[in-house]
């Protein structure tokens, strides 16, 4: 049991990261449109995450150095403070589109309007991040959120023509009723949501917080590679609980309960209530997630103490700015502001920022002085150029196709 929970930083970046609200709504609306046909781009993103995430923990249990420390010293202060300020300002985003995430399924639960239930959520984040360690947080946010594996237990249990799924998988066609430039943009938003720069710079971290060494590489790597591929596998069976459930019936996905409606039909109330437990985990992980990213963000470019195992006194900056962050993204929500539109706005942007906080991660990993024995072989740099190329074609597409689908409308 004990070697299992050492697996839970991987499970809780899987989903606080792949799964939070964006991937939820996103995955929903990608199967009830375009049925399996996109599941390329989340296996593309799964692999890539996967790649980044290894190279990611591997440099810092390596080096001591976690991501945006490895930023600013590679791409220069100026440069790294771009990039600061921009992954800034998408954590921002992703707060307040995380906390209204959790508020919409505390409203799903209750019949409550979520609005009233934003401040509420705000103040037991803040208890949760102040109060539990690291080590609580990932336990508890981990575990609850494989309950989110009832929509793989639901797809059997719907009528699912399984031909029909592997078939769209393999040799996926635009539906007639969508146009080209919608479908890439879902594929972008599919793709971005796995590479979301926050996770990796959040598994870093955690890494740090557990204490990695090059001792710790066995761990690291379980967490890597199981964790993430386990956020694909849900982020799949979403969408494919969507496409059997919802398309053939025409209905699109423009809110969280619409989401869980296949689970619903499937396992009755008992599904219900664990597709509730996983929502609320998976986007109040990646609240968590989120706000302790940006702590960690400007804590390691400005050279500040910082880490959840730090009491206040210890390290002042970094608490008031995860908890002046945390203020300002509840305001945000608090404007109205819809959550699943806020949010996959936030993934598609994210896109753009990728490249600049992957390729210092590829730059180390391929530096003998810092890595020694455990620097890159072939094969990593292969698959991370392969990845990179990507990233930066992804980042280059994202802006005219966010403005020319209307954001996918």
């Amino acid at each position: 049991m004990k070697k299992a929970l050492m697996l839970t930083l991987g499970v809780m970046t899987a989903v606080g990261g792949f799964v939070d609200i964006g991937n939820l709504v996103t995955s929903g609306v990608a199967g009830a449109r375009f049925h399996t046909s996109l599941v390329w781009a989340i296996l593309l993103g799964t692999v890539g995450m996967t790649v980044f995430g290894e190279m990611a923990g591997r440099v810092t249990a390596v080096s001591q150095r976690p991501v945006f420390h490895i930023v600013r010293e590679r791409l220069g202060v100026r440069f790294g403070l771009l990039n600061l300020v921009a992954n800034m300002a998408l954590l921002l985003l992703t707060m307040a589109a995380e906390i209204g995430g959790v508020a919409l399924a505390l409203e799903i639960a209750s019949d409550v309007n979520y609005l009233l239930w934003v401040p509420l959520v705000a103040l037991a984040l803040w208890g949760v991040i102040w109060r539990f360690p690291f080590k609580k947080i990932e336990q508890l946010f981990g575990l609850l959120g494989l309950t989110l594996a009832v929509f793989v237990v639901a797809l059997f249990n719907l009528p699912t023509d399984w031909g029909a799924l592997g078939q769209g998988v393999v040799n996926p066609v635009i539906p007639s009723t969508e146009s080209a430039n919608t479908y890439f943009f879902y594929a972008i938003s599919l793709f971005g949501a796995c590479l979301v720069p926050y996770q990796v710079i959040f598994f870093s971290a955690g890494g740090i917080e557990e204490g990695w060494k090059p001792k710790s590489l066995v761990e690291m790597r379980l967490n890597a590679c199981l964790g993430f591929p386990l956020g694909g596998l849900l982020s799949i069976a979403i969408l494919a609980t969507s496409a059997v459930a919802l398309m053939p019936y025409s209905m699109d996905v423009s809110y969280l309960d619409q989401v869980g409606m296949p689970v619903v039909m499937a396992l009755g109330k008992v599904g219900l209530a664990f597709t509730l437990v996983g929502f609320f985990a998976a986007t109040f992980a990646a609240a968590a997630e989120s706000t302790l990213t940006m702590g960690y963000s400007v804590g390691q470019y400005l050279g500040w103490r910082w880490g959840k195992w730090l009491r206040p006194v210890e390290a002042p900056r970094f608490h008031l700015v995860w908890m002046v962050s945390l203020i300002l993204a509840t305001g945000f929500v608090l404007t109205t502001i819809d959550p699943v539109v806020l949010t996959i706005v936030s993934v598609v942007l994210g896109g753009m920022a990728v490249p600049l906080t992957y390729f210092p991660v590829l730059v180390v990993a391929n530096d003998k002085d810092y890595m020694g024995k455990h620097v890159n072989k072939w094969f990593s740099n292969s698959l991370g150029s392969f990845f990179l190329a990507i990233m930066v074609v992804v980042s280059l597409v994202t802006l005219p196709l966010l403005f020319w689908t209307r954001a996918g409308a």
